[in-house]
């Protein structure tokens, strides 16, 4: 946050509190619009400017708050409180409110209380933000890596099969069409009860492979089984199978959840902290 005569912190300080008045329900009934360096006339005919304004209706009555922000690097004195004191004097229904990003001297303290003055510290996150005042972390960073393992590639298939019933059972004077897809033929294992496709068998061979990636070979026994090709069918003995397995895809998701937090509200009088995330999301908990 660069310092340009406050301008900038104001506009911090506006950007959370209207996060804020967003997410409250009282701002359903009507939209409730943060004004900078909002003129108002007082009693006495003078004009007096604040750095935060904004007001709503309800229940019949008129709500106006004002923010007096400074964006200081030591703690706020007296004087500075003595100074709001005297602007809102004069200025009727008004609740006053005090930001600035790091504390507040102990006079200051208690001439804002003696005044009904609320002191917050507006400020960007820092560490004690994620955790609790046991100093319990919370969780700041995700990461999540994933691995993915993509099913064998087949590159041959060889079927043995069975000469006798073959010789028994098949017209070998017509022709004999067995090329298709992967998933339209199968092997039938009768003794196993099983019945898969080429496509099927190639997730099996994945993790079959004494290596996670590279070539390997796999030579099946039968007692009985067919391989299938729509209306064909042929007793099978074995099979000899080449095949590849791609070295697996890694990759890492993070997911840094200080990215999501805008900024912290401590409200010094009520001893708590809101924290201010991205899509309207507001964590409260104890100083």
């Amino acid at each position: 946050m660069k310092h340009n005569n406050g301008r900038d912190y104001e506009k911090f300080v506006a950007n959370l509190q209207q996060a804020l008045l967003d997410a409250e329900n009282i701002t359903n009934q009507t939209d409730v619009i943060i004004e900078l360096n909002k003129k108002i006339i007082d009693n006495c005919d003078i004009e007096r400017e604040f750095d935060l304004y904004w007001e709503y209706t309800f229940g019949g009555l008129t709500y106006k708050t004002i923010i007096e922000c400074k964006d200081y690097n030591s703690n706020i004195s007296l004087e500075k409180i003595d100074a709001l004191i005297g602007k809102t004097r004069d200025i009727p229904d008004l609740r006053a409110v005090f930001a600035t990003k790091k504390g507040y001297q102990s006079g200051a303290k208690k001439k804002a209380e003696q005044n009904k003055i609320d002191l917050l510290i507006i400020r960007e996150q820092n560490d004690s933000d994620w955790q609790d005042k046991n100093g319990n972390s919370f969780i700041k960073i995700i990461n999540i890596e994933i691995h993915m393992n993509m099913p064998a590639q087949i590159t041959k298939f060889e079927p043995r099969i069975n000469a006798n019933w073959l010789k028994d059972n098949i017209d070998m004077s017509k022709p004999l069409n067995m090329s298709g897809l992967n998933n339209e033929i199968f092997i039938e294992d009768i003794t196993k009860n099983e019945k898969y496709s080429l496509f099927d068998l190639s997730s099996k061979l994945t993790s079959l492979g004494s290596k996670e990636f590279g070539n390997f070979s796999k030579n099946e026994q039968f007692d009985n089984a067919f391989i299938c090709y729509k209306d064909v069918k042929l007793k099978m003995d074995s099979y000899l199978c080449e095949y590849t397995i791609a070295e697996p895809h890694k990759s890492v998701i993070e997911k840094d959840f200080s990215k999501e937090l805008i900024g912290v509200i401590e409200y010094l009088q009520q001893g708590t902290k809101k924290s201010i995330f991205k899509k309207g999301i507001i964590k409260e908990q104890q100083l």
